[in-house]
């Protein structure tokens, strides 16, 4: 238990030092390849994501949805990758190839729709290499470049208010 608290705070402390180094600049390319990050606990219905990329028509491969789970036996066939606590290590350090992968993967926006605030979710935030990041969550704002307050219900209302905000900064 001790051991696990002093985890925890050197994970915290990795994700202050890349928070505080952190350059934000968002460049002014359209958008093609998106990514989101899902908290298994909060929000299930991933595949609204999947419609939501047709309907703005951002058809690319790439586009990755991976989940969060306390469960490590979590069944793989619903998200393109799932990731547990056993995948993080001392001082922020990735243990899984699969999450590694996708933080230095250059998205051009990383969408963080959840509302809990999990230590793993905001590492892989922070350290992720996407262009825009768009999350729901106040708990710490350092971490987005755009912050749409919406309840996880709440999303229709999310999707207009991201395709707005896309369109103004002239994304889409």
């Amino acid at each position: 238990m001790i051991l696990k608290a002093f985890k925890e705070k050197s994970i915290q402390k990795y994700v202050n030092k890349l928070l505080a180094t952190r350059k934000s600049s968002v460049s002014n390319n359209k958008v093609k390849t998106v990514a989101v990050l899902l908290n298994a606990s909060e929000f299930h219905e991933f595949e609204v994501f999947r419609l939501y990329f047709k309907e703005l028509n951002l058809t690319s491969p790439k586009h990755k949805i991976i989940a969060f789970t306390l469960d490590d036996k979590l069944e793989h066939n619903k998200w393109n990758t799932h990731y547990s606590p056993k995948d993080f290590g001392w001082n922020g350090k990735i243990k899984n190839i699969d999450l590694d992968t996708f933080i230095n993967e250059p998205y051009d926006v990383l969408i963080c729709f959840y509302k809990k605030e999990v230590l793993q979710l905001d590492l892989i935030t922070a350290a992720s290499k996407a262009n825009l990041k768009v999350g729901i969550s106040k708990s710490d704002e350092r971490l987005y470049d755009l912050i749409i307050d919406v309840d996880l219900k709440e999303i229709n209302v999310f999707k207009q208010e991201l395709k707005k905000y896309l369109n103004i900064l002239n994304k889409l």
